[in-house]
């Protein structure tokens, strides 16, 4: 899936939010920088790439709500929450590269994913919806997906647009799984009820057997990407999560029974009633159910 959208502008949002956040003298520096990468100049990229802290401080970008909707209207499924003032220059100069084609643009990049040090890794991965050519950057997305370090994982799981729009079936289940397996929360994940998929539940059911048999706990959050798809074994697995479950497992499975088109789930869902009550009146949801697991 592609979704359309402006380089140039998204690099405007950006310079918007860091101008009334940084010094004068900061500013002034990364203007001069952007000047430079602008015309084509990477040693300028990247000698900036690495400064940029020194310069800008690494305070939270602390977004406004209205700041916030800029950045979905610019870049739909685009979530900068909890991004740092560092974070968001270093990309505004990535998105300050002139027009080039693919491999060359995927190539200055790759000189930057190649020798970066943590910090640097977290931007580049944050901005992975952002760049040109958006087809060209799955296996790095993949590669991100597989590191160990925990940081660089959740700058492509949370908040990030381009995993459900780039990635095929196996590396997308494979990045919801791994959610579940470091304990981070899926709410964040953009995409997360549209990219669900058969393979998916059978993948997370069968985690939650393991994580059963093994006397450990199984995170509520799981059966959102069930419900959907939940076959015999799944309802029947879903029946015993709603009545013998913790409060805030019972939620999640009366919200994964009730989006699963089956109407054998709607006969179980009945069986309690004031969960099927709130879930229809939306006193239980998705958003609350994660917040209680976090």
């Amino acid at each position: 899936m592609t979704v359309a959208f402006d380089v140039s502008e998204l690099a405007d949002v950006l310079w918007g939010w860091i101008r009334p956040r940084i010094p004068e003298a900061a500013w002034t520096w990364l203007q001069e920088r952007r000047t430079a990468v602008a015309s084509g100049d990477r040693k300028s990229l990247y000698l900036a790439f690495g400064l940029t802290p020194r310069k800008t401080g690494k305070d939270d970008l602390a977004l406004t709500e209205s700041e916030l909707e800029q950045a979905l209207s610019a870049r739909p499924g685009w979530h900068p929450t909890g991004w740092t003032v560092d974070q968001a220059a270093r990309l505004a100069l990535l998105l300050s590269l002139p027009e080039m084609e693919a491999a060359e643009y995927v190539g200055t990049l790759d000189q930057l994913f190649a020798t970066g040090e943590v910090h640097e890794l977290l931007a580049l991965y944050q901005g992975l919806g952002l760049y040109p050519h958006q087809a060209d950057f799955q296996l790095r997305c993949a590669e991100g997906i597989r590191s160990n370090i925990r940081g660089v994982f959740l700058a492509i799981a949370h908040g990030n647009p381009y995993p459900a729009e780039q990635l095929g079936e196996d590396p997308w289940n494979q990045l919801i799984l791994k959610c579940l397996f470091v304990g981070t929360t899926l709410e964040p994940v953009v995409g997360i009820d549209q990219r669900s998929n058969p393979a998916l539940a059978r993948m997370l059911t069968d985690f939650a057997h393991e994580r059963w048999a093994a006397k450990r706990p199984v995170s509520p959050e799981l059966w959102r990407c069930v419900g959907p798809h939940a076959d015999d074994g799944m309802l029947a697995d879903l029946r015993k999560v709603l009545t013998t479950g913790s409060e805030v497992e019972r939620h999640a499975a009366a919200l994964a029974l009730a989006s699963c088109p089956r109407p054998e789930a709607a006969q179980i869902l009945k069986e309690a009633p004031e969960l099927e009550e709130g879930v229809r009146n939306g006193a239980i949801t998705w958003s609350k159910v994660a917040a209680q697991v976090a």
